[in-house]
């Protein structure tokens, strides 16, 4: 069953069919209103009220003591790596973590923090993993200070933490003195899917952060969620990087707006990116298993069908299906609220003549 949305809508371009990620998103009219209603201040500041609105919200939702609005998801990852690490720590994270792999190694360029990272199947990393992984307390050795989750994970096609598997970290963070963060970029889609609250997945680390302009639709923005000492911090460490912004009132209203009005919809995008992996099942010469999406990423091999992914990726294009390439013989699609029932079946089709050649 689908839900009815007030913040859907169709690419600009109705020819187009964007699958390269949920970012392409363009707000709806009624999200545009809400921006030119905003009231503004200068949130350098502090004067911001929508902002402040924004920031209130996302705290209470997640029952936790603060938030703040920053401008992107790199940020806010990067700005909770040095809350919670300093100069010559470590964190532990996937190896094809985002913090670790998608953000021009800027914890070691701005903080001089290292990763410690760990193979899995899907992005998912487990108490066991991780205790058998610690260094021990020797001089030479590193010290841990940080365990960094992915929820959801690209790698994974969407994968998510069950709310048991974060506890279970959690608990065993505490015991070993060690801090959690949560990527959150997408944690929205992994709460859907998970059946758990945003607080319930806050209370199982130090520091979240997730963001508005992804599957929730807004045109910019992400949020860290923390303590009120955290967040303080966090605030001058947005300075020092230039997140500061001023009259953000306007992106705020949006964020507000697809808090309110596009976290139910996520079903929809689950169900579409699930009936897309099920069609392409079923195209000779495209790998994928449709039992591993359980969010909104879809991704499929192709190296059955000896032809080079950017040329696959090129001929798509030409044929109005936007996707973008992953690996050596990896393609991703990524379903979003600008994307219709429609849409994935000429997707399908599509994907299907260029592979039958």
């Amino acid at each position: 069953m689908m839900f009815a949305t007030l913040g859907q809508q169709k690419t600009l371009d109705m020819s187009q069919i964007d699958l390269r990620s949920d970012t392409v998103t363009r707000p709806c009219e009624e999200m545009k209103k809400a921006m030119y209603r905003a009231e503004v201040g200068d949130d350098g500041y502090g004067d911001d009220p929508t902002v402040k609105m924004l920031q209130n919200k996302v705290a209470a939702m997640f029952d936790k003591e603060a938030a703040l609005f920053v401008p992107s998801g790199t940020m806010s990852n990067q700005i909770c790596l040095r809350l919670l690490a300093s100069q010559g720590d470590e964190v532990v994270c996937d190896s094809q973590a985002h913090i670790y792999r998608k953000e021009c190694a800027a914890a070691s360029a701005l903080w001089g923090i290292s990763f410690l990272p760990l193979s899995t199947p899907r992005g998912i990393l487990s108490v066991e993993q991780i205790v058998s992984a610690l260094p021990s307390k020797k001089i030479n050795h590193p010290n841990v200070k940080v365990i960094a989750l992915e929820n959801t994970t690209v790698k994974g096609s969407g994968a998510f933490y069950r709310l048991a598997e974060l506890e279970a970290i959690w608990q065993e963070a505490r015991r070993l003195n060690l801090a959690v963060h949560i990527d959150g970029a997408r944690l929205f889609n992994g709460c859907q899917a998970g059946g758990y609250s945003p607080a319930q997945a806050a209370r199982c680390c130090d520091t979240v952060v997730f963001c508005l302009s992804k599957g929730l639709g807004a045109p910019v923005g992400s949020m860290i969620v923390s303590s009120r000492d955290n967040i303080d911090k966090a605030i001058r460490l947005r300075k020092m990087l230039g997140g500061t912004m001023r009259q953000a009132g306007s992106l705020a209203a949006a964020g507000i707006f697809a808090l309110e009005h596009n976290r139910a919809r996520l079903a929809e995008d689950h169900a579409r990116a699930n009936r897309l992996a099920e069609g392409l099942s079923g195209i000779p010469g495209i790998e994928i298993d449709p039992a591993l999406i359980d969010t909104n990423i879809v991704t499929f091999d192709i190296s059955p069908l000896n032809i080079a992914v950017e040329t696959f990726v090129q001929q798509a294009m030409e044929s109005g299906v936007l996707l973008k390439s992953c690996g050596f013989s990896g393609i991703r699609a990524v379903t979003h609220l600008d994307v219709n029932d429609q849409d994935i079946s000429r997707a399908i089709a599509v994907i299907g003549r260029i592979a039958k050649g």
